[in-house]
């Protein structure tokens, strides 16, 4: 891959800058010959208040901002391959769309600078490196790059690999933030739309966690209805099985619970009746698992991490057994004791035995002294169904 290094000024850069507040349109720049936000490019995410004030700040005071990458497209036209961001961030600031704090704390958006301050950005000068190579090359390099010290995830990596119509349709749906159904799946889905995180958890769910090979098969794709009614058909079944939003569904792995059990029938009035219950329940140390436990049938009490018993109270009821044990001849295991093994008269030490329900916790015991017993491992492994 060639490489030429040369220099741009942000005023030149800004010549035409056309920024769309709806990611991934129109932005472009050097009199429309530049495309700022490529296809694979990742949406633009400095829109904080301060990274984006800080490109700014770094202008007025000299600072260095660091190296731009363009790949060159044709002999008159080239895209940001590597300083999207920085470059979204002056165009958005000098056509009025933030404003930053000047010295006396006050806002002042570009239009209402002094005009020597106005003149030292338009006339900062920005390194730029214009690359030329194969489409494989500018996006292997693409995917080493780091952003202004914001590394790409894996999912801006995947979609600057396989780029194209798919990727394309893809973002305009699952990566828009403008999207009306962003409030929705954010109730089970954690993170947001500019760093791909819908989009990745679609993809996910559709393509049973093979996404770079799903969006492979894909790329030429020019529609993306299986994408979108696979994700469609996992939210709609999570929101009819469980009727109250909790906040301890978001960030679940919606798509592997729905593979595992979208063919059982589940009653939503009673699964909201246990969803409470199990959320009230002090002993229930896990939350989060409350809902893969109820899709299960209630069986599998590790999802829930109850509450163990504590040592005093071990303890207290170890001694107990103990002194009964010894005072009756027979182990201070209630279950060795009523066998015919070796171990029918043996007195355990508390190291080698195990806190245990007497009445099992799923069917109502409390984790309580006087629901507590001590068995030996060895019974108490056997028992289960805690």
């Amino acid at each position: 891959m060639n490489t030429t290094l040369t220099t741009h000024t942000v005023r030149k850069i800004c010549e035409g800058f056309v920024y769309n507040e709806l990611e991934g349109r129109g932005l472009f720049g050097l009199s429309g010959k530049l495309t700022i936000q490529p296809e694979y490019q990742r949406n633009y995410i400095y829109v904080d208040g301060k990274k984006d004030v800080a490109v700014i700040d770094s202008l007025l005071k000299g600072y260095p901002i660091g190296l731009i990458y363009f790949n060159k497209v044709t002999d008159t036209n080239v895209e940001v391959l590597d300083g999207q961001q920085r470059i979204t961030s002056i165009g958005r600031f000098v056509t009025n769309k933030f404003a930053i704090r000047d010295d006396n704390g006050m806002e002042q958006y570009y239009s209402g600078l002094a005009r020597d301050k106005q003149d030292i950005i338009m006339n900062t000068e920005l390194l730029v490196y214009e690359c030329e190579g194969t489409e494989s090359q500018i996006k292997e390099w693409f995917k080493t790059i780091n952003i202004a010290g914001v590394p790409l995830n894996e999912q801006e990596i995947l979609n600057a690999v396989y780029s194209g119509p798919f990727v394309t349709l893809a973002k305009k749906e699952f990566s828009n933030s403008q999207n009306s159904n962003i409030l929705k799946w954010s109730a089970y889905i954690r993170g947001s739309a500019n760093r791909q995180d819908f989009l990745e958890r679609a993809l996910d769910w559709v393509s049973e966690g093979q996404i770079g090979d799903y969006m492979s098969r894909h790329r030429y794709d020019t529609n993306i209805n299986e994408l979108k009614t696979y994700f469609g058909t996992v939210i709609d079944w999570i929101s009819a099985v469980f009727i109250d939003v909790k906040p301890e569904m978001r960030g679940l792995p919606w798509g592997k619970l729905y593979r595992q059990y979208h063919g059982h029938a589940y009653n939503p009035a009673e699964v909201a009746v246990q969803v409470r219950q199990l959320s009230a329940d002090p002993y229930v140390n896990h939350k989060r698992g409350i809902f893969e436990y109820i899709l299960g049938g209630q069986r599998d009490t590790k999802l829930l991490d109850v509450r163990v018993f504590d040592e005093a109270t071990k303890r207290d009821v170890y001694n107990r057994q103990t002194t009964e044990a010894k005072s009756q001849e027979v182990s201070n295991c209630p279950h060795c004791a009523l066998g015919h093994e070796v171990n029918q008269k043996k007195l355990w030490p508390l190291k080698d035995m195990d806190a245990d329900h007497v009445t099992a916790w799923s069917k109502g015991g409390p984790t309580s002294k006087d629901n507590c017993q001590l068995l030996c491992k060895t019974h108490n492994r056997a028992k289960g169904n805690l």
